[in-house]
Parts: C-alpha cells; structure tokens; sequence
C-alpha cells in the first residue's frame, strides 16, 4: 500500500473527502465528508479506511505495509499495523485542536464515538461504541465543567458499551444493573437516575468486569481508542455480519472503515435530545417527515427498543416541533436540503446539545416496497429524477414482496428460528415429515409443511402438495429451492440449529419442540419460522407500481415472456401482461398424482404394446394442456421444450409405489426393480436425458410432437387462431442430433398436413419461415455454444440455460456446491454464488460467441434468456445490455400464482433488464473508474475487454458523471483506464480515440 492515505480529515475548515469516495471511506464516512462539504453541522472527525481494515485482517494485524509520511512526500515508512496508530493521534490532535478540548485531559476532556461504515449498508450488524475518553480522573474533568449527573450517565454507558463490544461480555449482566436500579427507585430511563445511584452503578460496572475478565476496566485513553478501533475492524468478521452480506451478496473483502468523531451530548440537560428521522415516510412513500427522538439521552437509547421515543411532530404534546421548536425547525431544513442534494429520502441520524442540532449520519432510507415505488413515481413527478433514473433504483429483490401474500402486522408473531430465504411467499399449515404424509393430508383438504433435512426429486409430489417447505440443509439453489420457486411456494433451507427426529415425530429448535401435526407458519421472504396459524392478507397492487410498468414498456426493447408448464401457470402469465411463454417444460406435466402413473408405465414397459398405450394417454393429456395453453396465450408465442430430465426421475424408491406399478403392469416387484436399477445412473445430470432420449426413444419426442402441432391445428379450426408453436429441442451437443430430431418433427408435421388438408412446406429441417411451427435448440453445453454456427443452419432460436451452462462449464453441481461456495466466497475466489449472478467472463463469454456465430450463419435468429440467473441488480443491467447489444431479443421468467410467488416477468427491476440500458458498454468500466477516482495512487492501469457491435459507446458512469462519445467502434475493442494522480486528468483509450475524464470537475470531454 506504498502511499495510500489511509486516514481522511472532516470538519466545516477542512474536508478529505467526498460522496464518492464510498468504496474506500465507507457509505458513513464518504456521507459526513459530503454533509461537511455542503454546509451541513457535522461534529469534526476523521475516517480510518476501508484499505486500513483489510490490513488489519492481514496476518493477525502484524502485516507490512506502507504508510505515507503526509508531512513529507518522499518519505515512506515501512511499519507493523500498531504504527497506524500512530497516525490515528497525529489526527486526534487535529481534532483537540479543532474542538479546543483535549483526549485525557483531567480538566477539559474530548469524547469520541468510534462507529462503523460499511461501503453497503449493513444496520445493526457492526459495532459502535460511544464516550471513549472517559476514565475515573477525566469522570470527574468532565463532571465540573458539564455536571456531574451528566459525567456518570455518560460513564455508565461507556463502560457498558466498552464492556460488550471490546471485551465481549454479554450486555445483559450490564442491563440487568440499570433495570434494577431503576425498578427500586422508580426511574424510567438512565436520564432520571440520581447522581448517586450512576455512581455505584459504575462500581458494579467495574466489579463485573473485573470477576468476568480478571483485569480491571482499562483507564488508559488511548488503550481505550486503539482497542476500540480494533473491536470496530473485528465485528466485520462476526456471525451476523457474516451472515447479513451472504443473504445480500455483499462480497466479503469489501471491509469496514471507522469513523472517529468528536463526541455532542444528547444526554447533557433536558435542552438536549437525539432522533431518527426519514425525510418521507419508509413504510408509505408519503412526502411527510418521520421520525423519532427521546430528550436527555444518546443515540443508541432511540435505536435500542428499550425506551419507547417521542414522534418528531403531530397531534401529541409530547413531540419535538412542540418540545424544542427552534430545532425542528432548522431540522426541517437539513431534511429537504440532503434529499435535495442526494435525491434520494434519506434515513437522518441527529443530536441536539443543549439547543445546538448536530447531524452524525445520513444514508439512503431502507423502505418497503410499497413506499419504494411510491417515492420513484413522486420523485420523478417532482422533477427531481428522470423515470429511467427511477427505474435503475428499483431492487428487484425488494419488489419480489409486492407480490406475495403478507403477514398481518397485527398479528402475535413468535419466530422460533430462521434460515436461507430460498423461496419467498407466506404459508401456514400443519407439520408434516414425509412427501407421502404431505398428499394424504392435501386430499383431506389440510394445509401442510414439509419439513425436511433436504428433499429430492422423490418428494415431488409432497413437495407440490405441501404448502411451504423446511429444510435442514441445502442453499438457495438447492433442490428445494429451485423447485418450490417454480411451484409458487415459501421455503427456508438450512433453518439454524433445526433438529428432526429421526422417527419423523417431531423437529426441534433451540428450546423449542413442534410435534407432527402441530401448526406453523413461514416466511420465505425473511426466512422466518413461526408457531401457530397466521393470518395473512394479499398484497394490493397500487397506482404507482401500474405507472412504473407503463413507463418500463415505452422504454423496453426486449419481449418478457413467462416460464409456464400448465394452462393455470399461463393464465397468470397472461393476466401479468406476459408476451407469450419462452419456456413450458413437458416434464412438469407428468408430475399430478393423476399422470406419473403413465409415464412411469411407459419407462417400465417391456413390449412395444404396453409402451404404445402409455404413449397414447401421454399424448392425449399433452394434448389437451397444450391446446388450452394455447387457447389461453390467444396467438402469442409459445416454446415448448420437449422432454428434458433422465427417466429414472419419474421412477419411484419406496416399496409401496413399486408394489403399486407392478400389480397395474402385471409384472414382478423384482423385475420392476431391476428396470429401476438399470436406469439408474452415477452422473444423471450429464447422463441419459434431453436429446438423448429422442435418439433412444424417438418414439417418446415424436408423441410429444404430434401433441403439440395437433393442439395448435385443432384450435386454429375450431376458434381460427392463429398459432405457431416454437418447439425446443434440449441438451444438444452436436450437430446430427440436431439433424435427425429435426426430421422428426417435420416428419410428424407432414402427416398431420396430410391429415388436415394443409399444405406445409417440405424443404430442409427447421429453415421455412412458414411452415406450421419452428425449431430451435436451448444452448446448455459448452460445445453447443462453440457449434453454434452449425446448429443455426436448422435451427430458428436459441435459448440459453444458463443452470445448465453454468454446471457444465464450470465444471460445478449446482446441489452439492452449496457445501463449498461459502469457504470460496470467504477466500475471495467468488464474489457471488455463480448460480444466483451469472458468470460473466465465462458462462458470459460463450452465451456472447453463441449468439455471434449463431448470428453469422442466421442473421435473424431468435435469441432468448432466463433472467432468474440475473440476481444482482448491477450485473444484471450489464448482462442484459451486454446480452442486447449482441441480438438477444427475449427474455424469460417464472410464472406463478400471483397469492404465493412473484412473476418474473412483471417484476419492474427484471422488466427493465429488457430496456435500452444507458450503462451498456461501460457498466465494468464504470466500477474500475469509480475505484480509481479521485483518490488513487499514480500509476494505475486497468485493461477491460468490451465488446461492441458498431454502435455508438454511451453509458452514465454512476460513480463519476456521464462519458459519452457517437463515434462507432468495430467489436471487439479494449478500454484501458488509466488514473493518474488525485485531481489530475486521467485517459480512456478507445481504438485510437480519447475521452478524458476530469476528475475533480467528475466530467467527461471527447479529445478528437
């Protein structure tokens, strides 16, 4: 780190940095530098950066490094982390200068608080510890110059907060002090204990900790500082940090910084106070200030559910607009001036010492979805937002919610454990161990959940019956995540300490203990288990989410079509506003308790006669779900994917459906077994499945043709509509197989033709245009992708299955990766599950030479996606601008029932992915520049491969302004960066032509 500043100054007189510096300041600090920056009362301090927190993780904190000697540029020290101290009181003496108090002083005493500040917000998740400076000599400094009620309230609160985060003592022994203090004497709050009574609460203070730890409470100042810095930098690695970024996909080397600040009171007279405030309401999106404050106290008593805060305005006599007018009324002004300046409502932390209003925070305000949508329209209604800036905010994620059926707040909540929220939705129902008890219950008419240590193919029916799933183990991407999201339903995997008897008679957590048949309630959006039936209400959709939909379809570019494998899936899909369906998988027909008998007869056949009758009520029931799918879609384009899974998937494991297919085939348990046994596979996943089947069993693709392209005749002649089914053929490899499942269909299709008196063209496989159906291939094997000019010579689209393309190429199992990608994320190998984000510079990379040489043979080819893969809201934009700017013209998503699962398709976040996209070329080049300004070392280089069809480079630069240039560049290019010092000019070098990037001003001029 030759160089990097790694200490940045903020105050009113002088100010180190600025908003965007947020990747190396954190979102805290990068946001007081700003506030101080536009005028904004900040008490004055200073950030230690994120760059000084991944030293310290660096061997124990005992790293080399390289801290620059500020006072002199030549000079560069090579020190241990214990010298970085040394810099942190050089900057102390800035700030006693600056305060006009001093750090230890007997008379005069300066208080810091030392908080946390994360790049992402993570709320509650970090530690902060207020009053650092306080000992038993700067106690009494400080009670004869402020009061000596004052002095041992803040001391109380130091050595509690010191106690619990630097020596990890539990804060219940501290709490149960304070309760008990102020239970004998009456007293509500710390505020209204007596001096005497503070005092020999600090004694006990003093006492527990020495009796728990052996030493006594440290007195020593800057002991005090140094490990509380060092608690700060540790919390980062603790459980529920750890936790909190895996559920959001934080990437765990971002680090924390530490912002150091000169302490105000809020707890110093009853002309103090300190408050929460949103400058529009976070759970309705009204333009109404929301807050509150609590008089005489400090800022952890507001956020800490023990004291019950006072509103900040409103019909009470108790709030701040009627208790402390003056300052709420300069309050006001802050709140309108931030989001002004932010446009954005902000989440406002405050103080007031005696009368004076000191702002310590603000952020973006976490919001529902609701308010979320609301605060966009109203924004971009106030002219202060575009609508495509609107629609960039939104977080698919968050909007997922707005769909589902939700908790009734006023309902009696008791969470008894939490895990992975694998599929949101609510549901409650009673519980059930085994896929068999699941059915039994559901034809009785009850509502069960499945608990599980994990489920498998097997349990697809208990799966489907169920109405919500548990398991012990398995990630997000599991077997039962996957299929309870393509179901519609709630599921929570790997729930914390989740015990299940083994006899399947009860499951505990912690203490508690639910019996089979016993009711609960889950939440697979938080990933909550609750005891007992809860009432829930369905979601309403509002004006605002209509508006923010017709605005993404006057901008969009790309169809959205739904993944739907039923008539009931498609009806939805339809009444969201879907624009056909890109996937309707076969299999997912046979799997009603009413139809896996048949195709369980089929696999087990022995002779041509008994395969022939499974073929033929297979074929009728296809039939009839096609037809009215297509009846339902009213002409709108429909894929079907013809048979995908392994067969032994449709078998059975369990005696008694084994018994049960035997008898109904008249055929031996045994003989039925040893079909089982020899269907049976070591690597199904890359066994006998997808095409592989049609040239095995070409029997099986050839009914499911006939199906399809007799549906669609029937229907045109019984209502004249019009439909052309797009048939996908999956897991193709090599060009021949493509061959000959081509003649296949247009072998069925000829003798349909022939049927019906139609006349359909004769020519090669899959090249008319107008002939009754197309043809295409869903690219999920990387050697499909490399051949993808061959396979366009007869195929009319592809579809790309990125699961599958993301297994096969990276050589990963989508269920038993969960067992490792955590330590791989831990080790900086990935950032993101490369399930849940899309891989770019691999699976990325052949979807890109896919469609280019797809593209070279079939100019007009279709191209489609699944966006279910496209789970961070960044990558996301890149991917599909990326994935636009090569052709691709559809994009897909899971339809479900509107009462227990979002629609892909309708979510705005993944609508938008189909719109132009401003960031398009430029979005990874967006994030390197936004890590190399305005602060980077000279020299710094960063070569980026951007590929770009003869299009003119455009993109917004979220960290840093806009770049644009009009003049077309031939694919592919390189964009190399390069940064040179702060607040001089950098260069990006585009074949040939130069765009400088100002990087003071933050803005962008083409040179020729």
């Amino acid at each position: 780190m030759m160089g990097e500043k790694l200490i940045h100054y903020f105050s009113q007189g002088k100010c180190e940095g600025n908003a965007e510096m947020k990747n190396l300041l954190g979102g805290k600090g990068a946001n007081l530098a700003e506030m101080c920056n536009v005028g904004i009362p900040v008490p004055p301090g200073f950030t230690i950066s994120t760059s000084a927190c991944k030293v310290y993780y660096q061997d124990n904190r005992s790293s080399v490094i390289q801290v620059a000697d500020y006072s002199d540029p030549e000079k560069n020290v090579v020190t241990h982390w214990n010298d970085i101290f040394s810099e942190i009181k050089n900057y102390m003496a800035m700030l006693e200068n600056d305060i006009g108090c001093k750090f230890g002083d007997l008379n005069n005493p300066l208080l810091v608080s030392i908080r946390s500040g994360s790049v992402s917000s993570m709320p509650g998740m970090l530690d902060t510890i207020l009053n650092v400076g306080l000992n038993d000599e700067t106690v009494v400094g400080l009670a004869k110059k402020s009061g000596e009620r004052f002095a041992y309230d803040s001391y109380c609160r130091f050595i509690m907060m010191y106690s619990n985060v630097v020596l990890q003592l539990d804060h219940h022994l501290f709490q149960d002090v304070v309760d008990n203090k102020q239970q004998k004497s009456g007293a509500k709050s710390l505020a209204d204990l007596d001096v005497d009574v503070l005092k020999r609460i600090v004694n006990n203070f003093k006492r527990i900790v020495h009796e728990k730890t052996g030493k006594h409470f440290p007195q020593n100042v800057e002991e005090q500082l140094l490990n509380s810095v060092n608690a700060v930098f540790t919390s980062w690695k603790n459980d529920r940090a750890v936790s909190y970024r895996r559920i959001h996909n934080i990437p765990e080397n971002l680090g924390t910084a530490v912002n150091v600040q000169a302490m105000v009171f809020g707890n110093l007279n009853d002309n103090s106070a300190t408050g929460v405030i949103f400058t529009r309401n976070p759970s309705t999106g009204e333009k109404k200030l929301f807050g509150e404050f609590l008089v005489n106290a400090q800022g952890e008593d507001v956020v800490s559910g023990v004291y019950t805060p006072m509103p900040i305005d409103g019909e009470q006599e108790n709030t701040m607009e009627k208790l402390l007018p003056s300052v709420y009324r300069e309050l006001c002004v802050v709140c309108e001036k931030l989001e002004r300046h932010y446009k954005d409502m902000q989440d406002i932390e405050f103080t007031v010492q005696d009368g004076k209003l000191w702002i310590l925070q603000t952020r973006s305000g976490k919001r529902t979805a609701e308010a979320a949508i609301r605060i966009i329209v109203d924004m971009v209604n106030e002219g202060t937002i575009t609508k495509e800036e609107g629609i960039l905010r939104i977080d698919p994620k968050t909007f997922d919610n707005l769909l589902h059926p939700v908790l009734d707040v006023k309902s009696d909540q008791k969470v008894i454990g939490k895990g992975l929220p694998a599929s949101p939705g609510v549901a409650s129902g009673y519980v059930v161990f085994s896929a068999s008890d699941a059915e039994k219950a559901a034809e009785q008419g009850k509502k069960v959940i499945l608990v599980r240590s994990e489920t498998s193919p097997e349990d697809i029916n208990g799966m489907n019956a169920a109405s919500g799933i548990v398991t012990a183990r398995g990630g997000m991407t599991s077997h039962a995540a996957v299929v309870t999201r393509g179901m519609g339903k709630p599921c929570i995997c790997s729930v914390s300490g989740l015990y299940i008897d083994k006899d399947g008679t009860f499951f505990s957590v912690g203490d508690t203990k639910v019996n089979k048949g016993e009711p609960i309630t889950i939440n697979g959006g938080t990933g909550e288990v609750m005891l007992g039936i809860l009432p829930t209400i369905s979601p309403e959709l509002s004006q605002e989410f209509k508006t923010i939909i017709n605005w993404i379809d006057e901008i969009k570019t790309v169809k959205v079509r739904a993944n739907a494998d039923t008539p009931k899936d498609a009806k939805i899909a339809k009444e969201f506003g879907a624009e056909g369906i890109g996937l309707c998988r076969t299999e997912h027909m046979f799997f009603a308790s009413d139809r896996i008998e048949f195709i369980q007869k089929l696999i087990i056949a022995d002779d041509e006669n008994e395969r022939a009758n499974a073929l033929i009520k297979l074929e009728e029931m296809q039939k009839s779900d096609f037809k009215e799918i297509f009846s339902i879609m009213e002409g709108r384009e429909v894929t079907i994917r013809l048979l995908d899974p392994p067969l032994h998937e449709f078998l059975p494991n369990n005696q008694s459906t084994i018994e049960k297919i035997a008898k109904s085939l008249s055929k031996s348990v045994e003989s039925v077994k040893n079909k089982i046994a020899q269907l049976s596979e070591k690597n199904p996943m890359l066994g006998h499945r997808g095409c592989r089947l049609a040239i095995s069993h070409p029997e099986i693709y050839s009914m499911q043709i006939r199906a399809i392209l007799s549906a669609a005749n029937e229907l045109k002649k019984e209502k004249s509509v019009e439909i052309k089914p797009e048939i996908m053929i999956p897991f193709i490899m090599n060009e021949k197989e493509f061959i000959l499942i081509c003649e296949l269909a247009k072998k069925e299709s000829s003798v349909i033709s022939a049927g019906i008196q139609t006349q359909i063209p004769a020519s090669r496989a899959g090249m008319t245009s107008d002939k009754a159906y197309s043809i295409g291939t869903m690219i999920e094997l990387p050697r499909a992708a490399l051949i993808a000019d061959k396979l366009a010579k007869h195929a009319e689209f592809f579809s790309f299955g990125t699961n599958d393309l993301t297994q096969t190429t990276m050589g990963l199992s989508r269920d038993d990766s969960v067992n490792f990608l955590d330590s791989y994320k831990e080790s900086n190998i990935f950032d993101n599950d490369p399930f849940e984000v899309l891989d770019i510079e691999g699976v990325g990379e052949l979807i890109k030479i896919a469609i280019e040489r797809g593209k070279k043979t079939r100019k007009e080819i279709k191209l489609d996606n699944c966006v279910k893969h496209w789970n961070d809201t960044l990558l996301n934009r890149y991917t599909a601008a990326a994935l636009t700017r090569s052709g691709m013209t559809i994009v897909r998503a899971s339809a479900s029932m509107m009462s227990s699962q979002c629609p892909d398709y309708l979510d705005p976040g993944k609508r938008m992915m189909s719109s132009p996209c401003e960031e398009t070329d430029a979005m990874v080049v967006s994030d390197i520049i936004e890590r190399l300004s305005p602060n980077t070392a000279p020299p710094t280089t960063v070569a980026v491969p951007i590929s770009r069809p003869k299009a003119p480079l455009f993109a917004r630069l979220t960290a840093i302004g806009t770049i644009s240039a009009t003049t077309p560049i031939d694919v592919p290019i390189a964009v190399e960066i390069k940064a040179e010092a702060k607040n001089t000019p950098g260069s990006i070098n585009l074949a040939g032509r130069k765009l400088r990037i100002k990087l003071a001003t933050v803005s962008a001029l083409p040179i020729d």
